[in-house]
């Protein structure tokens, strides 16, 4: 069995101790109980396919992240958005709640079938650097589908490894195109850290984790680098939001033990509704566009691409953020949310996909309806010309077994598209603290429409001939609200 370790190569940013910004309470970086450095960000497994997965890995200098640092509360105000103000408490980011200060090390990951790893493969050894955010990813290969793996995200040493460093956690493998597909799947999206309704974060990840879902899709604004206080104005601050969210408890668990595919959106690019070019005081959005590759278990092709998971399913993950137009352009048959090379690549994947049920995964909605104020997505008058491209040549191509899961809208919903019967499900926010924005319930598209947090899960079983997918909109607890399926009889 064959395995390469991928490291990913940044520039180093180094903390401004100069920016400044109103806090609350008092705290500083603890030192460390035993000798690091450690893991406390956890690890992460992404990109599973039936033969390979990547598992991600960030070096640390304590075990645990900054519980009693600097509070920055609550969210930026508009005076802040528009550059005219700022805070002015000088505080080195390592003394910021939530904030784990990386560390130099060498890392290898150790898996296998086995929980006690008595069958385990070993990657090789890759040192993690602060070129790099002290991040490393690890690409196995040779997998066995449809299996359960565990694994181990270890610092050997001479003297051994200390537990203290390790990380356990497992994944499971996609099972081969040819075998029928009985599984689980949850997708969440926009989660923020003042709304996480809990000290640990957001209650939908053990709810998620009870379900044991094969796979997850995280479908973006996994962070609010210009809404929830401090304001990422630097590459620095920017990891900083990923430190102190992804290093939650909660999160830690989930994601060492369920593999996630990671789409981006506005606010864990740069800012709301940015597109390639802008920029918020000194953070650009090219370097918004680095940091997601790096903190994303991705491979290093397109942020587009697609996974299949067995005979019965084929997943499409759409980028909405690195090939769009300027918004402010005018519609027309230029203006464009995924580009000319993404839209190509989409039609002729799900045209030459046999996958008994074909689901795209998007950051945003392709059928809402969404505020008439809004101008960011394929359900707006902004990019009409598009969205009407997209939903038509769906109904012509696939017009029974294709459907569309949405994140960025903080409200829950069922839609049909009216003239096109294109089923759209929204995620909603990620907790109810979080939920809201509806321009309200429209009986004439929506089946299911609630304003609350949650995920939702999609079952697919098959029984004999008959594949049946299964969609449920949960509450922040895993509580089902509304479900909706569909069934298929599939030529075996």
């Amino acid at each position: 069995m064959k395995s390469s370790a991928r490291q990913l190569s940044r520039r180093r940013f180094v903390a401004d101790s100069s920016l400044a910004f109103v806090a609350v309470g008092l705290g500083s970086v603890r030192a460390a109980a035993a000798p690091g450095p450690f893991q406390a960000m956890g690890t992460r497994v992404g990109e599973v396919t039936d033969t390979t997965a990547i598992v991600w890995t960030r070096l640390t200098q304590h075990a645990t992240r900054n519980n009693s640092g600097v509070v920055i509360p609550g969210r930026v105000n508009d005076k802040q958005k528009a550059g005219k103000e700022a805070a002015k408490v000088t505080v080195p980011v390592e003394q910021l709640e939530g904030a784990c200060p990386g560390a130099a090390g060498r890392v290898q990951v150790r898996y296998g079938t086995r929980e006690d790893l008595r069958d385990a493969q070993v990657t090789e050894c890759v040192v993690a650097s602060e070129e790099n955010d002290f991040i490393t990813q690890f690409k196995l290969t040779g997998l066995k589908p449809g299996t359960v793996y565990h694994y181990v995200s270890e610092l050997p040493t001479p003297a051994g490894t200390p537990k203290e460093t390790m990380v356990r956690g497992k994944f499971e493998t996609a099972p081969a195109a040819d075998a029928p597909g009985n599984l689980r799947f949850c997708v969440m999206t926009c989660q923020g850290y003042p709304d996480r309704g809990h000290p640990d974060g957001h209650h939908i990840y053990p709810a998620m984790l009870a379900l044991k879902p094969q796979f997850t899709c995280l479908t973006g604004d996994l962070v609010y680098y210009d809404n929830d206080e401090p304001r990422a104005v630097t590459a620095r601050l920017a990891r900083y939001h990923w430190e102190r969210m992804f290093s939650l408890p909660r999160l830690v668990e989930f994601n060492r033990n369920i593999g996630c595919y990671w789409l981006k959106d506005d606010h864990d690019t740069l800012n709301n509704d940015s597109w390639p070019g802008a920029k918020m005081c000194e953070f650009t959005f090219a370097e918004g566009q680095k940091i997601f590759r790096q903190q994303a278990p991705m491979h290093d092709g397109p942020s587009y691409r697609t996974f299949r998971w067995g005979r019965d399913l084929q997943v499409w993950f759409t980028d909405g953020r690195d090939f769009r137009s300027n918004n402010k352009m005018p519609d027309g048959p230029d203006k464009t949310i995924w580009g000319a090379e993404q839209k190509a690549w989409f039609k002729r994947t799900v045209k030459e996909s046999d996958a008994t049920w074909k689901v795209l995964v998007s950051p945003t909605p392709l059928v809402g309806p969404d505020r008439g104020n809004k101008n960011d997505n394929h359900s707006n008058f902004g990019f009409k010309h598009e969205g009407k491209e997209l939903r038509d040549w769906l109904k012509e191509n696939v017009p029974d077994n294709f459907f569309v899961l949405c994140g960025d809208r903080h409200w829950q919903y069922h839609s049909v598209h009216p003239y096109t019967g294109l089923h759209e499900f929204s995620v909603g926010a990620a907790s109810d603290e979080h939920a809201g924005g509806t321009p309200g319930e429209n009986p004439k598209i929506h089946k299911f429409h609630r304003v609350k947090g949650g995920f939702l899960a999609v079952t697919l079983k098959r029984e004999g001939k008959q594949s049946r997918i299964l969609f449920e909109h949960r509450n922040v607890n895993g509580t089902v609200v509304y479900s909706w399926n569909a069934s298929r009889t599939v030529n075996v």
